[in-house]
């Protein structure tokens, strides 16, 4: 049997935009997050080599515009020594962002909006963390080789 839909006027439907826009507003954006795997076994990943090094990585495809990351890292100290490094950021193996971790054995953040246009007609792209030690100790330390540089991503979200 034939269903009937009743005629609404103009205000009536735009009361209903109004009340759908409104929820929409409320619940949020959509966001999918994008899973980091550790290239070792703990859960921080340490780096005492003066090169960089993987620590965490993954591979997508990218349907969205831009990847939100935020990452932590931490220094270390051996003998009164601290341990200073450095991190970066790559995607498709092409340095996207880095900075410097300060040899002062605190525990810092990083938060960006990584552009993801130019890699949209690409069926797999490469997330790599890397992470080097550039000052410190040079013996001792969690492997032997000095001070170590601790790095995690906090969130990595594709907007």
């Amino acid at each position: 049997m034939a269903q009937r839909v009743p005629a609404m006027d103009l205000l009536s439907r735009l009361a209903a935009l109004e009340e759908q826009v409104a929820t929409l507003r409320r619940t949020g954006w959509e966001r999918d997050e994008l899973p980091l795997w550790p290239t070792s076994y703990t859960a921080m990943a340490f780096n005492d080599g003066t090169v960089f090094s993987t620590q965490w990585e993954s591979v997508m495809s990218p349907r969205t515009a831009s990847l939100s990351m935020g990452l932590t890292f931490v220094g270390d100290q051996v003998s009164g020594t601290n341990t200073g490094g450095a991190w970066q950021v790559l995607l498709g193996g092409a340095v996207v962002w880095s900075g410097t971790v300060l040899p002062n054995f605190t525990v810092q953040y990083a938060n960006t909006v990584l552009d993801l246009l130019p890699y949209r007609g690409q069926a797999e792209l490469r997330v790599e963390i890397q992470s080097r030690r550039t000052s410190g100790a040079s013996t001792g330390g969690k492997y032997g080789n000095g001070g170590s540089i601790g790095l995690a991503p906090r969130f990595a979200r594709l907007l």
